[in-house]
């Protein structure tokens, strides 16, 4: 019997559970299909196997804020939520040319082997990590739609999940669209505030509250929690995909500038840089071939102007006014303090 204390552990160990066996008989009937599409069945389940269980941790206690019980059923519907961020993550690499993630290679690396070598391959590789993503976000509505929760509760949450996808496919347009451009704050919290910042904790935190019907005033702070914190969350990101140690964060940590992408730390480094920390910037942003020495030189002019601190203070802010609107939320003492530890977590991590 599961303990009313929220527990991490034991709540990502029960995700974890329900991840690992749907999506084994998944790969497997797919692998069935030809014995070629072993590797791709095998990229379905290492996209499962490393992640903090956040979206669907937000998801169960959407549900229990509202006053309903731990559910067995509700948990492997919270579970869908990582399925969708799986995707999105595939997809994500996929775009931004990542090469690691969680210390490993992503799909669209690790699938090279699965293709012949030769100037096609590297793109075949990338068709199949794509598919890898789509494959993975049919899923989630798969597990979802049959977690075992009454259809009545499963249809109050549905339109939501139409949103969900909309809104994340913007940002992830928003993104490729900014990428290149001159560095601007006001444009970098859009894109984040779409990309992640609702899938990550507003719409997991709405879709159980809608399951287990929550009302207007209840949904609506959910919305004002959710928002400020998903956006601490990705900033928190952007600080650690550059300052973070690739021992913990698992992935490259020069990507961001290389790639010259749109991260409200190069934007806000840009507004407070004067003409010649824009001139050094302006040298090195977008170039594929940075070394160690030329990253130590944009760490630095981010740390001479203060962008660093200046993100940590966002990151702070945005988590102080989560925990403001959740103070003034009428929930069970339990849910608060889940969601207070949640938050925690969400916006001071290491990785």
């Amino acid at each position: 019997m599961p303990s009313d204390r929220w527990e991490p552990t034991a709540f990502k160990s029960r995700v974890d559970e329900v991840l690992r066996g749907f999506v084994a008989e998944e790969a497997d009937r797919f692998a069935a299909i030809d014995p070629l599409l072993a590797p791709v069945a095998e990229q379905l389940e290492s996209s499962l196997a490393d992640g903090k269980r956040l979206r669907a941790a937000f998801c169960y206690w959407g549900w229990r804020a509202v006053g309903q019980p731990d559910d067995g059923a509700l948990v492997r519907a919270a579970a869908s939520m990582e399925l969708v961020h799986a995707a999105a993550v595939v997809h994500d690499d996929l775009i931004d040319d990542s090469s690691l993630r969680h210390g490993r290679a992503t799909a669209h690396v690790a699938l090279l082997d699965a293709v012949r070598p030769g100037p096609g391959g590297t793109g075949a590789a990338r068709s199949l990590a794509m598919l890898v993503g789509d494959l993975l976000m049919a899923l989630a509505g798969q597990l979802f739609a049959a977690s075992g929760l009454p259809s009545a509760y499963l249809a109050r949450a549905r339109p939501l999940w139409w949103v969900m996808a909309r809104e994340l496919i913007a940002g992830e347009c928003l993104e490729i669209l900014r990428t290149g451009a001159d560095p601007d704050t006001a444009a970098s919290l859009k894109v984040i505030r779409y990309k992640t910042a609702k899938y990550t904790v507003e719409q997991p935190l709405l879709i159980g509250g809608l399951l287990a019907g929550a009302g207007a005033r209840l949904r609506e702070g959910y919305r004002a929690y959710g928002l400020p914190l998903g956006e601490a969350f990705q900033l928190r990101d952007d600080l650690l995909g550059l300052f973070g140690d690739p021992e913990h964060t698992g992935k490259a940590n020069a990507d961001d500038v290389r790639g010259h992408r749109p991260t409200a730390l190069l934007a806000e480094t840009w507004r407070l840089a004067d003409g010649e920390d824009r001139k050094t910037l302006r040298a090195l942003l977008g170039r594929g071939d940075l070394d160690g020495e030329a990253m130590d030189t944009v760490r630095a002019t981010m740390r001479r102007v203060g962008a660093p601190d200046r993100v940590e203070k966002m990151i702070a802010a945005r988590v102080e006014e989560a925990l403001g609107v959740l103070h003034d939320l009428d929930v069970p003492p339990r849910a608060a303090a889940a969601l207070t530890a949640l938050a925690h977590s969400a916006a001071v991590r290491a990785s």
